[in-house]
């Protein structure tokens, strides 16, 4: 038998993700237990997995909110504060270049928390403000990208204020838990899988980003999502306060 035994439709894939050198020695030698390449690989599957995740993350909301018809509940700062820390996320690992099993899931997340704030702002009945916010957040996003508009140097400082940004992005989620005593329409599975998420990327940050920035925004991040997973499971079976934002709602007279 050949040294390279499993099929190349199969082994590519993996030499894609893991490299050669790690193929042939945990899956060609299967010395699955060499700790450089088991790390290696264990960060890889962790950060694809997690990319993966952040395609669908926030659906449940989307569709918590359509069905519902309501943003009860809902902090509309927080999704802007996080689209901007989202697209600023994608353009520094990108223009750094990084792997994108460090980051991807940022393109995602940012992509389903700009439709979830326009749908916000229609709800709240405030359409023009919905076009001009989706406007301006393509308008920021594509500069991010632009080296001209935006260099390096400003870049990384963006991307160092994405920390606060981040921790921002949450509180006035947090807040508005703990003003209402409730979740409202808030997704569960958007909560817990960002919470699990972030942990995860921590593990794969420490193997593969060698950059303390980066690092530092996730163990803030792992820990305002620690807290909004902690809240969710804390008012679990709140009841539903008064709901101002429902699309069907009655005017008083």
């Amino acid at each position: 038998m050949s040294e390279q035994w499993l099929p190349e439709i199969l082994r590519n894939p993996i030499v894609a993700l893991i490299g050669e050198e790690c193929t042939g020695t945990l899956i060609d030698r299967l010395n699955i237990l060499e700790p450089v390449c088991l790390r290696f690989a264990l960060s890889k599957g962790l950060g694809l997995g997690i990319v993966l995740g952040g395609c669908i993350v926030k659906l449940p909301q989307l569709f918590k909110i359509v069905k519902s018809r309501s943003v009860a509940g809902i902090s509309l700062s927080s999704y802007v504060l996080e689209i901007l820390a989202n697209a600023i996320t994608l353009a520094y690992n990108y223009r750094m270049g990084y792997e994108f099993t460090t980051y991807g899931e940022a393109l995602f997340i940012g992509a389903q928390n700009y439709v979830i704030t326009l749908l916000i702002l229609l709800l709240m009945g405030r359409a023009s403000l919905a076009m001009a916010t989706g406007a301006l957040l393509v308008v920021f996003t594509y500069a991010l990208f632009n080296n001209v508009l935006v260099n390096s140097t400003l870049l990384s400082t963006l991307y160092a204020l994405t920390i606060p940004l981040v921790i921002s992005s949450r509180i006035p989620q947090i807040y508005t838990i703990h003003k209402n005593k409730y979740t409202g329409q808030l997704s569960a599975f958007a909560v817990f899988n960002y919470f699990f998420g972030t942990a995860a990327r921590l593990y794969t940050t420490l193997v593969e980003v060698d950059d303390s920035l980066v690092l530092l925004g996730v163990v803030l991040a792992t820990l305002a999502n620690g807290i909004l997973a902690a809240q969710m499971l804390y008012y679990w079976n709140a009841p539903a306060p008064k709901d101002k934002y429902r699309l069907d709602s009655k005017k008083k007279d």
